[in-house]
């Protein structure tokens, strides 16, 4: 009989924690819940074995290969099954994640409550086994205990930024105290650190320390800019319109944008995309009072946010601290101009390709903000964006430089 040769930078498994994708059952993705479903889609169709881990209101499930891909085909297919009375139970007021869940333990490979979880591992993961955890959740005490009970085996982490310690003001209540715990945990017990940039990577080393901090890569994020779909009509169909795109959240600094079309007036419209997030009741109360030219526009899906997008004057960024920052990367992937904060990441991902204006000087931003809108209008179509080219980071980049370390 032949022998299965496993290459010697390839572990003899994957185990990629899905809690994150899982818990977000039947909700729009943020760029967290993007990052996990790319590894779970790469991991899919690599050579190494895949498994996944998810934790439910019941214990934990393990999942084989089909499993995970049953997993992907459910949120591929937005197919979020009933739940069953156990579900219903365990999941009051969260129907999409208990039937998500209801599918899963039928298809588990193993279930366990967290006593038992190391048992589970050590029964059906092999020695060596490369435990993978993209969307800070789950890494916790006993996850790593059990983990570590699997002999050979490594827990890699990918760190999205570190900005519930650094704005703490701006998180719901215990975030930073719940963020900082979970680093100091990444610092301790992960064998690698995968940044998606340089800054999350110096920001890291900044709280943990240089001698603390694990061994680290850093690899931009994938972006694959969506089709663009059929956008939604309204009072901006036809005129100049800017799309700001983002969870509604004090971070991301709607209000300076609302301030600007509420006391300046921009020839354009201001389109708002993204679900409400938290402790910004200013804002909320004005989007539901009205601003002039001013819309919400929740709940779009990613190809009618496109072609918003390919049809927009630009998109507009002040974001106060970011990661990454998806949006604008796949904005200018899109070939749309983009007015943005200067962020330090934003300068390493994307270079000289936004217009930067400082988030403190709002004449600054409604002087860009005209200026695009005249640019729109010179448009003989009002489609063929003036944006520099831009090829954005890709994932094969991303996990070319991962995949030799995990």
């Amino acid at each position: 009989m032949g022998t299965t040769i496993t290459e010697p930078d390839q572990p003899p498994a994957r185990l990629l924690d899905l809690t994150r994708l899982v818990s977000r059952a039947g909700r729009g993705m943020t760029g967290v819940d993007r990052v996990e479903y790319a590894y779970l889609d790469r991991l899919l169709r690599g050579p190494v074995p895949l498994f996944g881990l998810v934790k439910t209101s019941l214990g934990y499930l393990l999942l084989d290969g089909t499993g995970c891909a049953a997993l992907k085909a459910r949120i591929d297919g937005r197919d979020w099954p009933e739940p069953d009375l156990l579900g219903r139970l365990a999941r009051r007021g969260d129907p999409h994640r208990a039937g998500m869940e209801t599918a899963l333990r039928a298809a588990a490979l193993g279930r366990s409550p967290a006593a038992l979880l190391g048992r589970m591992l050590r029964r059906h993961l092999p020695a060596g086994a490369v435990y993978l955890n993209t969307g800070h959740s789950n890494f916790s005490e006993p996850v790593i205990s059990a983990l570590r009970g699997l002999a050979g085996s490594r827990l890699a982490v990918l760190l999205h930024d570190t900005i519930p310690l650094d704005w703490p003001q701006y998180q719901r209540a215990g975030s930073a105290q719940r963020f900082g715990a979970f680093l100091r945990r990444v610092g301790a017990h992960a064998d690698l650190v995968i940044c998606n940039s340089e800054v999350t990577r110096r920001d890291m080393v900044r709280h943990l320390g240089a001698e603390s901090a694990p061994r680290a890569v850093v690899a931009h994020l994938g972006v694959t800019p969506s089709r663009p779909g059929v956008p939604p009509e309204g009072p901006w169909t036809g005129a100049a319109y800017f799309v700001t795109l983002g969870t509604i959240e004090p971070r991301k600094n709607h209000a300076l944008l609302l301030d600007i079309w509420r006391e300046l007036a921009p020839p354009a419209h201001l389109l708002v995309c993204g679900q409400r997030g938290w402790n910004n009741a200013e804002v909320f109360a004005a989007l539901d009072q009205g601003v002039a030219n001013v819309h919400e526009l929740p709940g779009l899906d990613d190809g009618q946010i496109a072609g918003l997008l390919c049809q927009s004057a630009g998109l507009l960024f002040p974001s106060l601290a970011e990661g990454y920052g998806l949006p604008p990367v796949e904005a200018a992937a899109l070939g749309v101009p983009v007015l943005a904060a200067p962020l330090p990441v934003l300068r390493e991902v994307l270079g000289d390709i936004p217009i930067y204006a400082d988030e403190s000087d709002r004449y600054l931003w409604a002087s860009r903000i005209r200026q695009m809108a005249e640019g729109y209008r010179a448009r003989p179509d009002g489609k063929d964006a003036t944006q520099a080219e831009y090829g954005p980071p890709s994932w094969d980049a991303h996990f070319k430089a991962v995949s030799t370390l995990i």
